[in-house]
Formats: structure tokens, sequence, C-alpha cells
């Protein structure tokens, strides 16, 4: 067998396993041409959302949005663990009147949970609570400076899910499905909206509390959607990107002729294969060059005033809450269009003074509470509050009754997917609204319950994206943030 030939069948092979289903259907003419159509970021039927051909050089160009839309940007603040709103948003007196007593019988029929064993007792709140602000919203003493900006905040007592594991939890509340492989909310929304700053990410992650929230680095995945869409972790403590640094020996202009040499070769074969994730690669490129600049600028909180750093308790050069705070601030302030803030360690079973509500809930607080109100603060008096989505909350509740795991005599609360406090401040949501209501004992929803898919029906909607037709074709299916059968809804009583 001649080298010619074997030369050209390891061309052709090669040929064969590059071949995209995009370029099959392309070349099959009639319904393949449809389905090639409904590959795109709009469907065949136009109903779809996402890059038009004209943005295929730049995927994140900003887009306008399906409506007229209230928010332009979100920054959402996620206490991974579920914090207890028993001690913190959800007062019950009657709770603390039958605290220690044991739990009626009526509670624990037919219910499961993940801890809990045996015939648990009630746990009333150690914390006391007072009306703040004209509104009169009720707030736990351990928020002080949360209380002072209740005022511009919408807090939904009435939030409930339908798992309580972590990541099940965190998965469902950040990509509307409890199983991996679904799309984050900030991708969504990228992919939808696009950036407004071409420098740096649509989509970026910070992470305080010491580790990974429990559902890992798959709350800010794609999934099926284009990878440039992917979130981005920056970090306050050394290169604020890893690998994003020229290495060792290596210049500015080195750098860019060696990207110049990679998109030609790029181009190259994208003329030659046409797998769109070719330009997805050419424009993350381009896009890491541009950040070795703008990136370590936008992360240098040591540019804010004195005052300023001192309104969120930030130090210069820490890894913590109140540094990401003012980091998200900044960079939505420059046009980054989503930031996810993962802040670990709110999980307070109880079953040591590492996780109850008497010693570790208050530290915990005392973390988040000043940072959390500056940030509202900060955002309202430049102007950016009234289109920008701040959200605050866990991904499911705590129990009404103490966990007491193992006879554990310190005081923790277990998983509870029924009822959950969460607030969102700006973007058209209504200030001082107290919005749902739960029982005596805080232990099921009374009034106006509120799906985690009709919660993120309702921050596209204020993004002017419809939750119903902002869809991406996937697998046979019209994927979406609300599920491919989802039943979210766009909660209108939250809005002004």
């Amino acid at each position: 067998m001649s080298r010619d030939f074997l030369d050209e069948l390891d061309l052709s092979l090669r040929h064969a396993r590059a071949t995209t289903r995009r370029q099959f259907l392309g070349q099959s003419g009639g319904l393949g041409a449809l389905a090639l159509a409904m590959l795109g970021g709009r469907d065949a039927l136009g109903a779809g959302r996402g890059p038009s051909t004209s943005d295929a050089d730049n995927p994140n160009a900003p887009r306008p949005p399906q409506f007229p839309a209230k928010a332009k940007r979100v920054i959402y603040l996620h206490m991974s663990g579920g914090p207890p709103q028993q001690e913190l948003f959800d007062d019950k007196p009657l709770l603390v009147k039958h605290n220690m007593q044991p739990c009626p019988d009526e509670l624990l029929k037919k219910q499961r949970f993940a801890f809990i064993k045996g015939h648990p007792k009630l746990l009333g709140s150690p914390y006391k609570f007072r009306k703040k602000g004209e509104c009169g919203q009720t707030i736990s003493d351990l928020l002080p400076h949360v209380g002072e900006v209740v005022d511009d905040i919408a807090v939904i007592r009435s939030m409930h899910t339908d798992q309580f594991n972590h990541a099940p939890a965190e998965l469902f509340m950040f990509t509307g499905t409890p199983r991996n492989g679904g799309a984050a909310m900030g991708s969504w929304i990228t992919y939808g909206l696009g950036s407004e700053n071409q420098d740096l990410p649509g989509f970026v992650v910070l992470i305080s509390g010491g580790t990974d929230p429990t559902g890992g680095k798959a709350l800010w995945s794609t999934g099926f959607l284009p990878s440039v869409y992917q979130g981005v972790q920056c970090r306050t403590v050394g290169d604020p990107i890893l690998y994003v640094s020229d290495p060792k020996g290596m210049d500015r202009a080195d750098r860019r002729r060696t990207l110049d040499a990679l998109r030609r070769l790029n181009e190259y074969e994208l003329e030659e294969f046409g797998d769109p994730e070719t330009l997805t690669r050419i424009s993350q490129y381009e896009l890491a060059y541009r950040m070795q600049m703008s990136v370590p600028d936008v992360m240098d909180i040591r540019q804010e005033s004195a005052e300023t750093i001192a309104l969120y308790g930030a130090q210069p050069g820490a890894a913590s809450f109140a540094n990401n705070c003012l980091l998200a601030r900044r960079l939505v302030e420059r046009g980054v269009r989503y930031v996810q803030l993962f802040d670990w360690g709110w999980d307070c079973h109880g079953t040591g003074a590492g996780d109850d509500i008497v010693v570790h809930l208050p530290q915990k607080c005392k973390e988040i509470d000043r940072p959390v109100a500056a940030l509202i603060k900060d955002l309202k008096r430049r102007g950016l509050l009234d289109e920008t989505i701040v959200v605050w909350g866990g991904e499911f509740g705590r129990t009404s009754m103490n966990e007491a795991r193992g006879g554990s005599t310190f005081l923790g609360r277990d998983h509870h997917p029924h009822c959950f406090t969460l607030w969102v401040a700006g973007g058209g949501f209504k200030p001082g609204l107290s919005f749902g209501a739960t029982d005596d004992l805080g232990y099921q929803i009374t009034e106006n319950p509120v799906t985690v898919h009709d919660f993120q029906a309702t921050i596209l909607h204020q993004l002017g994206l419809d939750a119903e037709t902002f869809r991406y074709p996937y697998q046979g299916l019209q994927q979406r943030l609300i599920g491919v059968e989802g039943d979210g809804r766009v909660r209108k009583e939250l809005l002004a």
C-alpha cells in the first residue's frame, strides 16, 4: 500500500471526524437546512433568542432585549448552605414560645429530612426582631446594616423548592435543573444580551468562605450553550484570572504576534470544517488578551476612596466577601452583565460550634451584613441600582425543629425545602415590599408561594427576556432556563 494512499486516507479520516452536525445538516438541503437554522441562536420560527449571524466575529457583542427592559445587569449574592430564615427574616414568636417542646405530629407525617431522626423538638430563635424603615420590614438584630436599606429591598418569605440536598438545590436555583448539564443563569443572560464591555467577561464569578459552593463549578457552566458564555472566576489574591498572564520571557508584543498566528490557523480550520466552537476559541483568545490590561485594573480596589472602602469594610489585598461586594459594584459599573458572588458556610446544622446558630451564625452575619448594605447604598448613590438587580438568598430554608444530630447539644436546623426567604433590590422590583408568609411555626407557606422557576422567569422578564420563548435547541428539545416543561411565571406582584 503506497505512502500517498495512506496519507490521503489519514486526511480523509481526520476530515470525517471533524465534520460537525451543523455541516452535515447544512449540506443536506430541505429538512436538513431547516434543522441547521434551528441550531443557531434563533430557531427557524424566530422565537429563540441569541446571537445572530452578524455577531459571528464577536459573540459577546451587546444585543437588544426581546422587549423593553427595566434592568440591564444582575448581582447575585448566594449564601451557600441555606441561611436559617427563622433567625434572619421570618420572625416566629409562637416558635419561640414553644422552644424545645416536642414537634407537633402533623409536621412530621409523610416528611423526610436530610439528618433529623426520631421525634425532634421545636427550636425558637434566640435573636430579637425589630421593624425597620418606613416600610416596617421585620429584620433580625443579626443584620443591623441590612436593616438600614430595607426600604430598598423586596423580601420574599414564600420561596420554595423541590430539592433538599445542597448540590441539587443549588443547581436547580442557578441552572433550572437539579442535574448536571444545565446552563447557568449568568450564561443564559449573557447569551441573550451579550456584554456591554468587550474587555471584560460578560459573566464573572467571585467566591468567599474558603471553598467553592457545594454545587461546584457547574453553577457557572454554559452547559449546552456555546462555551464563550462560561462564567469566569476571578480571584482577589494573586493573579485575578489563572493563566491569563504572559508566560515568563514573553512580553505583550510577543503575545500579540502569537495570537495573530493562532487566529490565522483557527480561521483556516473554520473555513475548512465550519465548527462554530472555532469562533468561540478565537473570541476567547482575544478576550484573554484584552483582559490582561482590563482585569487587573478593575480588580484593584485601592483605586476606591477611603470612605468607600470603609463603607464596605473591605481590605485591599484580602480575600473576603466585603472585597467581593465592592468588586461586584466595580464590575457592573464597567459593563459586566452578570456578577455571581458565592459565600460558603451557611449550613447551620448545629453539629458543633462551627455550624451552629449561636456561635457560627452571628459570625457569618457579621461578615456579610455591612458589605451587603454598602453595595445597595453605593449602587443607589451612583445611579446604578435602578438598572441593577441585586439578589440575596440561599438554595433552601431550614427546619423549625432542632436537628440534634447524634445527640448534639449545639443548636442548629436541618435542610427544609418547603419555605425559605430571599430578597431582591433594584431593577424594577418593588422596594420595601414584604411578600408571602409562612405559618406560625415557619414550616409551611400560607400566602403567595413562589417557585424557583417563577423567580428565574421574573428576573429574565426584568431584563427584557421572555422565559417562555427564550430558548436554545439541544438534543431535539427547546431548552430553557425554566426547564423544557417548566411552569415558571412572571410574578408581577413583586414588580414596581
